[in-house]
């Protein structure tokens, strides 16, 4: 998140920037702002600023800048007031402007392994996030989460010592090593006992404990019985919904709890993935004489609900809950996205919440290519002129929120724009846009340059839209075009 001084006017308040008076020294709040940009997604804090009522900023001006400034770092590197120091000297800026003296801040977004970044020596008492209201106290339960993404071994790799192998479903089992085989025939492993099979593809770990096998975590979501997967997973809860009349409360439902099927992911995912692509209004290709039932559409379900699963957080409330309507699929899941949800829109890069049953899946064909998931997904809808999905991303709980949308996009004619502003709508146009700006933003890497129609894909829009907004970002000054015509680049300033 950069910041312009010549741009100063136009700025206001939002969830990457926030301002504070700062008249008689540092306030207490600069450290809660500093918290909360880290555990998110970094963000700019300027002291010596205050916010009127129409959310216009102006200058309250600094009194002793060079002592709040040696004041500042003195608090940042004691452990007793703030966790971790993420800055470096080039982070604090001193403008002066029109005779007034503020002081910008750049918090960098903390790594998986630096958070929770938290103040006052007190983890569960101290850290913080960042909403569109404000800094928000994190409660209990998102500290453990941040927690638990802090190693490299991920939670679902843990074996559980206190229970045999013999709480693995055989039939489940047995279904999985058939449809391994059938994807990759004549395998090394298709000879081996269950045993050294679930061994290998990391749903059993021998235990230094008894020097026996025991399922790992992975194992037991995948292939357990829900009544025992609950043991070691108190909230864990499946749900598919299917809602195709709208006078009915539901037309089909699946729930883990039903006690009629096993309840586990494996099934669940197999289940759920046939009923979302039965009703599917896509054209069949064939190969020579011989029809292919497998579109770029049903490969993007199944690598959305494979990445529904492998991101979930098995210890959060809620579980997983997939809706489908007449016109649209939503898949929800506990847990926040760990590379942040611009990096998962670039692609490139691969970090599950759950390694081994990422694995899983692998091994059978399903979210084979790693960290190209949801770009891919983006994509297959641009083909086929539906409106683009859409990711939500909610907080306290931690909650995951993929929207994807059947139905067509409309391009809006100049008159209807018009309507909609002359009725009122002007503001929601205005949110959309600054949305789609902020999109830009997050996306952009420092030291790279992109083209127009690149950025046309990332925020779903056609090339025209989103020359648009590239020429108000460069107006602004928040980034900057280099070359001409078919040529141009841009880049963050």
């Amino acid at each position: 998140m950069n910041f312009d001084i010549s741009q100063f006017d136009a700025y206001r308040e939002d969830n990457r920037r926030e301002v504070k008076k700062a008249k008689g020294g540092l306030p207490l709040s600069l450290w809660e702002s500093y918290s909360a940009f880290a555990n998110c997604y970094g963000g700019v804090i300027i002291l010596g600023v205050k916010e009127n009522k129409a959310g216009r900023w102006y200058m309250t001006g600094l009194d002793n800048a060079e002592k709040l400034r040696k004041d500042f770092w003195d608090t940042i590197n004691n452990k007793n007031k703030v966790s971790i120091n993420l800055l470096t000297d080039n982070d604090v800026e001193i403008f002066e402007e029109n005779n007034g003296i503020i002081m910008v801040i750049h918090v960098p977004k903390a790594k998986r392994e630096q958070k929770p970044v938290y103040i006052n020596g007190d983890m569960f008492s101290g850290t913080f996030r960042r909403n569109w209201e404000g800094d928000y106290h994190c409660d209990r339960s998102e500290v453990l989460a941040m927690l638990r993404d802090q190693p490299e071994e991920t939670a679902d790799m843990k074996i559980l010592q206190d229970m045999p192998l013999e709480v693995l479903n055989s039939e489940t089992v047995r279904a999985y090593r058939n449809r391994h085989m059938a994807y990759r025939t004549e395998h090394v492993w298709e000879r081996l006992s269950d045993e050294e099979y679930l061994e290998r593809i990391g749903a059993a770990k021998l235990s230094a404990r008894d020097h026996t096998l025991h399922p790992t975590a992975a194992g037991l979501l995948m292939f357990g019985e829900e009544y025992k997967i609950l043991y070691e997973f108190p909230e864990y809860f499946l749900d598919y919904r299917e809602v195709l009349d709208p006078t009915i409360r539901w037309t089909d439902r699946v729930q883990s709890s039903s006690g009629d099927w096993t309840g586990n992911l494996f099934d669940f995912f197999f289940r759920v993935y046939g009923k979302l692509v039965k009703d599917l209004k896509i054209p069949f290709k064939l190969d020579g004489i011989t029809r292919v039932d497998d579109t770029p559409v049903h490969k993007a379900l199944r690598e959305a609900l494979a990445n529904c699963i492998v991101n979930t957080d098995f210890y959060f409330p809620r579980g997983i809950v997939i809706r489908k309507d007449v016109d649209s699929i939503v898949m929800e899941n506990p847990g926040s996205i760990r590379t942040g949800k611009a990096q998962m829109l670039k692609g490139g890069i691969s970090d599950p919440r759950n390694k081994a049953l990422m694995k899983m899946l692998n091994l059978i064909g399903i979210g084979e290519r790693a960290g190209s998931g949801v770009p891919d997904i983006y994509g297959v809808w641009e083909q086929q002129g539906w409106k683009p999905p859409e990711i939500i991303e909610e907080y306290g709980p931690d909650r995951t929120i993929l929207k994807l949308s059947f139905t067509k996009k409309v391009a809006i004619k100049s008159g209807d724009k018009k309507m909609a502003i002359k009725n009122g709508d002007k503001k929601n146009v205005t949110k959309k846009t600054e949305q789609q700006l902020q999109y830009i933003l997050e996306y952009m890497a420092p030291d790279q340059e992109y083209k127009t129609r690149e950025l046309a894909e990332v925020v779903g829009v056609k090339e025209s839209r989103a020359r648009i907004l590239v020429n108000e970002l460069v107006k602004s000054g928040r980034i900057k075009a280099e070359g001409k015509n078919k040529g141009r680049r841009y880049r963050l300033k």
